[in-house]
């Protein structure tokens, strides 16, 4: 039964083999085989199997050149390390090499011979059989090229745990090492191909392009990554297609219409030579050739698209190409291959017949075309030279998947070296034993190529860590026409150094590029017009990021460069210019003391200070004259102090506010007028009270006094220093720069507290009203002491000023702040001076005639007689009333007599002696005091 079951299963391997293997192979044995995939052929014929009769073999088609001196690659490895004395020496690697045909039913094709071989070798037949031919097992498959071919043959062998080394698949989603468990490849990871792109297209500041990508396990994954990273970038991508070279040709037409409709000048695509070249075509024929193409490296150095019929279209291209590599004598190998010589690859001689277009004898081909179903081509003898031919299989000037397999099969070779070489004791295996390389197994090769780590033929160190994909640099490359023969030249003009940081990674010489083959100017592929310094990008509803309108900058902002998508704002200090390209410093502004309006104001408040200078030198050199001496002088003294005080606290506000010129002004006007008014409020209180008084005793006269009267003024003005001190403790003000205005700074001061300053000129106004009570009440007084009308001038002009200084000062800004408030000041302090002190020194200097005592003598007494006539007026009346009430009868009542007494003798002093005026009337006699007999007083002294 068990032989029957051997039986069984060693004939159904052998009919896999045998029937379903691909017939045309490149094979050699060894002790050691080795399993090579490559694409020697771009694709297959299209057929549709109805299945009919048998399924026949797909045909492939379009010979690859640059797949068969891939191949020719592997060989030539294995023969080196074959004639190498220090690898692996006395063992002779073999190999078995088939053509992928670049579509995964053949490569799977391929794979399922170096499973079935594997597994028969297994089950250990030679007891059943004598296997004289036997294959060994192939410990290790070299390829395959396409990451979709690589993604099926990789599930596959992973099954079986036999190593795969990729020389050309850069797909990302193979750097999942849970799923393609046996995957390892020599090429870098498309992951930084993608970035690299999105580099470029930064770099020549496009930001409206097509991503075209195959429709594959190669094209997706890699244009995914792209438009991640064009995201991070905010550039966008106006068309995103797929694309196979299996499509229809409507498919084609339809992607080819939407390319040409678009305003997108560039094309980023992420795909194969096959799969792109029925696009290229179409392009070809619609002679569309004012498109920039970014080439991944799957295509960007293949011989299918690099032809002189499609340079129209290509020519200018930006490709990336894989670091060149240096193989010592590959060149003479490639040069030595003919049919005759290479009787083990039968691809050979279907390269020597593409190559010279013909066929050789007994070639299948041959009889092919004899019977009508291929083309008639000459015969060939297979001696014909090489050399003379054009094959891009020659082409050996940069070497880059050739290398990338030279060092895949490289790398297997030191893995079995370093099985050969360990120790035991020191091994990879179960209690650190060793594996035995006679009896070498596929899965052993795989655990030691995982902690494999040797340095290439280039000195770089090769390794394949579970977690870590190879790393290298990409050389940029620009597509030229030569000028000699109208070929494709491949002019290096940068590179991309994936270990470099961010930022640097990527360097390109502009000056080597020509773009469209002849124009050195970048091409322009933005969705909108560059926007020029001064403007920004303004979104345009339901339009991608990358389309917008050009916006000016807003007053107060600024751009310096082309395409700001922000405008940037001014410093606080600095304001726009005319055309929002950059910012000047704003023009700093107060009420200075240079400006016609600031020197106008201190002229102002000079010619106060001095005309109140001059007043008060004039009551001085007056001082004993009856006006001077009626008027109160030591408060008038006191009262033009206060108003040099208040015209000089104007000249705080000009000039360049500081710290402690703001902390200053406020106080120093508020104290200076609350001393002003507290001044006129006492003297207009005193008179009043002496002209009305009925019965002056001396308890008036003692609290009228001197002393009295500056002890009100000092306790009136205490109040508000104790306000501005509160004021300057809680909430002190302090220079401010305002920048709420265009162009302009304005320096000012911060009060503080607005409601301090309420409070301050709230006092000094609740004082000015209580003055203009009593002065308006003493305005019938004698006329030398019509004081009161012009107090009550002066007051209301008071009132007047500040009631409109409020909505004033809160309705300005800057430097008018201060000026109304200077105003204000000069205003109220020249109204107060006119008022209460010009007339009295037009009468002293101009009317000396008026100011003598006989002048006054004859005002008082005027006044005292109609005070007396009102009294006893009102007495007569009042006991009239009282005697009809009581006895119902007129009763005589005394005669009232009003007569004025004085005495006009001499002095003891020889001076004239003032006189006490008198009123007399029934009831007794009242004697008027007034203040000249205090001067008198004085005067005697």
């Amino acid at each position: 039964m068990r032989f029957y079951l051997y039986y069984l299963v060693l004939l159904g391997f052998s009919s896999v083999i045998s029937t379903y293997g691909p017939h045309q192979r490149a094979q050699k044995t060894g002790d050691i085989l080795l399993g090579g995939l490559f694409p020697m052929h771009f694709g297959v014929t299209s057929k549709d199997q109805d299945l009919a009769a048998r399924p026949e073999s797909t045909e492939c088609v379009r010979y690859n050149f640059r797949g068969f001196r891939w191949l020719q690659a592997m060989i030539f490895a294995i023969e080196e390390i074959n004639n190498s004395s220090t690898l692996l020496p006395n063992i002779t690697l073999g190999y078995r090499i088939f053509d992928t045909c670049n579509t995964v039913s053949k490569a799977l094709e391929a794979t399922l011979s170096f499973v079935a071989q594997n597994k028969i070798d297994s089950l250990n037949l030679d007891e059943f059989c004598n296997c004289t031919d036997h294959i060994p097992s192939t410990i290790a498959v070299v390829g395959a090229s396409g990451s979709a071919v690589s993604t099926a043959v990789a599930n596959l062998l992973g099954l079986f745990y036999i190593p795969q080394i990729s020389y050309a698949s850069s797909s990302r989603l193979l750097s999942n090492k849970n799923q393609f468990k046996s995957f390892m490849r020599t090429i870098p990871t498309d992951e930084h191909q993608a970035t690299a792109m999105a580099d470029i297209i930064d770099y020549f500041q496009w930001n409206w392009v097509i991503a075209v990508a195959s429709d594959d396990e190669y094209g997706r994954p890699g244009i995914e990554k792209f438009e991640k990273e064009m995201e991070e970038r905010d550039i966008c991508i106006h068309l995103s297609e797929l694309i196979s070279q299996y499509f229809e040709e409507w498919q084609i037409q339809g992607l080819v219409d939407r390319i040409e409709n678009s305003s997108a000048k560039v094309i980023v695509v992420f795909a194969s030579g096959p799969d792109i070249e029925p696009l290229i075509k179409e392009m070809v024929r619609r002679n569309i050739t004012d498109r920039i193409w970014l080439a991944s490296e799957a295509w960007a150095t293949t011989s299918l698209i690099a032809k002189p019929e499609y340079l129209d279209v290509v020519v200018g291209t930006i490709g990336f190409a894989l670091r060149a590599g240096e193989i010592p004598g590959f060149k003479d190998f490639l040069q030595e291959v003919t049919p005759k010589k290479s009787s083990h690859n039968e691809f050979v001689r279907e390269f020597w017949e593409e190559t010279f277009n013909c066929y050789l004898e007994d070639s299948q081909r041959l009889r092919d075309s004899e019977n009508g179903s291929t083309s008639f081509r000459p015969l060939c003898t297979g001696e014909e030279d090489i050399m003379g031919a054009e094959t891009p299989y020659l082409d050996y000037t940069h070497l880059r998947i050739s290398y990338n397999v030279y060092v895949a099969v490289h790398s297997i070779a030191q893995a079995l070296q370093d099985i050969l070489t360990c120790i035991p004791g020191q091994g990879l295996f179960s209690n650190n034993s060793c594996a035995d390389i006679k009896k070498i197994e596929a899965w052993q090769v795989l655990k030691q190529l995982r902690h494999l780590n040797f340095s290439n033929s280039m000195g770089e160190k090769v390794h394949f860590d579970e977690n870590v994909d190879p790393s290298g640099n990409y050389t940029i490359i620009n597509w030229h026409r030569s000028p000699e023969d109208g070929s494709v030249v491949f002019e290096e003009v940068g590179f991309y150094n994936m270990r470099a940081k961010r930022g640097v990674q990527l360097f390109i010489d502009n000056t080597k590029i020509l773009w469209n083959g002849y124009n050195t100017e970048v091409p322009f592929s933005n969705c909108s017009e560059d926007c020029e310094p001064g403007t920004r990008k303004g979104i345009i509803e339901s339009m991608p990021t990358c389309c917008f309108e050009c916006t000016e900058c807003s007053e107060g902002e600024y751009s310096d460069h082309k395409d700001a998508s922000v405008c940037t704002k001014c410093p606080n200090d600095s304001w726009s210019n005319e055309n929002h390209t950059s910012c000047f410093l704003k023009e700093i502004e107060f009420l200075s003391w240079t400006e016609p309006f600031g020197i106008a104001l201190a002229l102002c408040s000079v010619l106060g200070v001095f005309l109140t200078a001059f007043v008060m030198g004039v009551f001085i050199r007056f001082r004993n004259t009856p006006i001077v001496k009626a008027t109160n002088r030591e408060l008038s003294y006191l009262l033009l102090f206060s108003l040099i005080c208040c015209f000089s606290s104007s000249l705080i506000f000009i000039g360049e506010p500081q710290d402690w010129t703001c902390r200053l002004r406020q106080p120093a006007f508020g104290i200076s007028f609350v001393l002003c008014i507290s001044c006129i409020l006492v003297k207009t209180n005193r008179v009043l009270l002496v002209f009305e008084a009925k019965i002056p005793t001396s308890l008036h006269r003692k609290w009228w006094g001197l002393n009295l009267q500056f002890l009100l003024v000092f306790l009136f003005t205490f109040v508000q220093v104790m306000i501005c001190v509160v004021w300057l403790y809680n909430a002190p003000p302090a220079s401010y720069r305002n920048h709420d205005i265009d162009e302009i700074i304005f320096i000012t001061c911060n009060e503080g507290s607005m409601m301090a300053l309420g409070f301050l000129i709230g006092y000094t106004c609740l004082l000015a009203a209580i003055c203009f009570f009593f002065a308006f009440k003493s305005r019938k007084l004698p006329e030398n002491f019509t004081e009161a009308k012009f107090i009550t001038f002066s007051m209301l002009i008071f009132f007047i000023v500040w009631i409109s200084f409020i909505p004033a000062y809160f309705s300005t800004y800057g430097k008018f702040v201060s000026a109304v408030e200077v105003i204000a000041i000069l205003a109220s302090s020249f109204g107060l001076l006119a008022c209460i002190f010009f007339n009295k020194v037009y009468i002293i200097l101009f009317k000396p005639s008026r100011n003598t005592i006989e002048e006054v003598r004859c005002s008082t007494a005027a006044h005292s007689f109609k005070v007396a006539a009102k009294a006893t007026l009102r007495h007569s009346s009042a006991s009239r009333k009282r005697s009809s009430s009581v006895g119902g009868s007129c009763a005589s009542t005394p005669s009232s007599s009003i007569s004025l007494k004085t005495n006009d003798n001499d002095s003891p002093s020889g001076q004239q002696r003032i006189h006490k005026p008198r009123v007399s009337f029934g009831s007794g006699t009242v004697t008027l005091s007034l203040s000249f007999e205090e001067s008198r007083k004085n005067s005697m002294k």
